[in-house]
């Protein structure tokens, strides 16, 4: 049976059985049985980042959805929507009225994959760990919040805040915050390599060729305790070097399930119903792309020319030629869903008008053309972004005010070189590691940032985001949340372009689709399993 699905937060949890109905042939399997999932996301070890999954490191989707199957979290997201629930711990919550104590207890019978027990010392480890090594990938921000970790015998653990964080159970949730095994993760450095130990739902043996991964196999972890349910006994999740690949794996059975990153045309084709046997799965999206500036270029340092850009970008335009239905444009970092969005860059320009960012650039003193190169990644958002990139430049030309190039690099270029401040203008995309407003704006504007950007906003890290942050009701956030993304949108350190919805194509014996994906895009194979075809 063909469909199209589209899963609300609100009704997930109704429309999973729906399609659980749908299920099970052998399509999409190996002859053990293991349900087969495809990706073009990459995993490579290079000599800048020769530890991909150590979760002290890892801060992608693609190295996070491995690791969300194999590093157990005291809290995780629910299904659908919601508050973080318990997952290794059996409670957690805030101990005091001012939000700056927060206490787990563990489950009991908590284990490693290799049977060694986990106690209380093995989380303070874990954290401090990641906070002492401090990689270069900005990950260890979102537990910049936390002063000190105390245990109290074997299953407690108390983390004391330096200041009121209303979304440190969030944080709690993220792979950095995951429980390493201290005899296999040393305490000053990262674990080099593919190698990956922890107490998850599942273990992970991966295939390496060429310092990439080509396949990961996931097994049941007989020695997991925790709260979720595994309906599966094994999935490989198999990598592909492009979308036309990945899907006519799909079209000949090779794989049961289709992740990112699907081109438009293929959504679009999926969603027309022209394939019997494939069901195609539409979500909420909280995915984002945008321009990041590198403040301190001699290009770029005057926020002129970066409001100039943003007065003359037509995302409706751009979003229409590239994406479709499938994304809509994006006039904050915080998409339009969130709680405390709003839209300050519409707010402040407008609509497209070259003869506005004329007159911006004028009283600047701005020579025009101003000349600037577009950086983008080949290889890590989809076959889309260079007709993106082409779309962007077109547009900056056609105003007479740019002299626009375009340059695509792999990502394990790309990526390094960005870090470094070799890029004037650069274009990224993020996945959120908690649905909230703060985390698409302290990890873009807050010291340790993860674009190492040189932009520093006293009023921004020093007044408003620790405000926010005191709000337990995120409602009772939103004035601060607002001046945070005003200030952004005068200043142009980033420039949103669209947030993007989540897709996932399936054989129709697969069952659990419409979970396996969470709202930040992370991968939940557990949620995986077969029905009766139909």
């Amino acid at each position: 049976m063909n469909r199209k699905t589209l899963v609300l937060p609100a009704m997930a949890g109704l429309l999973a059985p729906v399609l659980a109905a749908c299920g099970g042939s052998d399509s999409g399997s190996k002859s053990d049985g293991a349900i087969v999932v495809g990706t073009t996301d990459r995993f490579t070890a290079t000599k800048d980042a020769p530890a991909p999954l150590d979760p002290a490191y890892a801060y992608d989707v693609g190295p996070t959805n491995i690791l969300r199957q194999t590093v157990q979290t005291l809290m995780i997201q629910p299904k659908g929507d919601g508050d973080p629930v318990p997952e290794a711990a059996e409670s957690c919550g805030f101990t005091d009225s001012g939000n700056e104590r927060y206490a787990c207890r563990l489950r009991d019978g908590l284990e490693f994959s290799d049977g060694d027990p986990i106690t209380a010392q093995d989380v303070k480890y874990s954290i401090e760990r990641a906070l002492r090594i401090n990689a270069d990938s900005g990950v260890s921000a979102l537990l910049s919040s936390i002063d000190t970790v105390e245990t109290q015998g074997d299953n407690e653990v108390i983390f004391h805040l330096k200041t009121a964080d209303a979304t440190f159970p969030y944080k709690l949730c993220s792979t950095v915050a995951g429980i390493v095994e201290p005899k296999k993760y040393a305490k000053g450095k990262l674990r080099d390599g593919f190698e990956v130990d922890g107490s998850g739902p599942y273990t992970v043996r991966n295939d390496i060729a060429n310092n990439d991964i080509v396949t990961a196999t996931f097994a049941k972890n007989p020695h997991y305790k925790g709260s979720l349910k595994v309906g599966n006994d094994k999935v490989q999740m198999r990598t592909f070097t492009n979308a036309r690949t990945m899907g006519s794996a799909l079209d000949k059975g090779d794989i049961g399930v289709m992740l990112r990153t699907m081109t438009p045309a293929q959504i679009k084709t999926l969603d027309t119903g022209s394939d019997k046997n494939v069901d195609l799965v539409e979500m909420p999206g909280l995915e984002i792309r945008y321009l990041a500036f590198n403040t301190d270029a001699p290009t770029v340092r005057n926020k002129a020319v970066r409001q100039a850009m943003a007065q003359v970008i037509d995302r409706g335009a751009l979003v229409s030629k590239v994406y479709g239905s499938q994304a809509e444009p994006l006039y904050s970092l915080v998409p339009a869903s969130i709680t405390g969005h709003s839209n300050s860059f519409f707010n402040k320009y407008g609509d497209p008008n070259s003869a506005k960012a004329k007159a911006l650039l004028d009283r600047a003193g701005i020579s025009t053309p101003v000349k600037l190169t577009l950086h983008y990644t080949t290889d890590h958002y989809g076959a889309a972004t260079k007709q993106e990139f082409d779309v962007l430049r077109q547009q900056l030309n056609a105003s007479g005010l740019f002299d626009v190039s375009v340059k695509g690099e792999p990502w394990d270029t790309f990526r390094p070189a960005e870090q470094k401040g070799r890029y004037d203008v650069y274009g990224l995309g993020w996945f959120p590691d908690f649905p909230d407003a703060d985390n698409y704006l302290a990890p873009f504007l807050d010291k340790d940032n993860f674009l190492s950007s040189p932009y520093d906003n006293n009023t921004i890290r020093g007044t408003l985001i620790p405000e926010s942050r005191r709000q337990p009701d995120r409602l009772g956030a939103a004035r601060s949340l607002t001046e945070i993304q005003d200030i952004v949108a005068d200043d142009v350190p980033v420039l949103p372009l669209w947030q993007g919805k989540q897709y996932v194509a399936a054989r129709d014996d697969i069952t659990g689709v419409a979970y396996a994906l969470n709202s930040s895009s992370e991968l939940q194979l557990w949620e995986l399993g077969r029905g009766v075809s139909g």
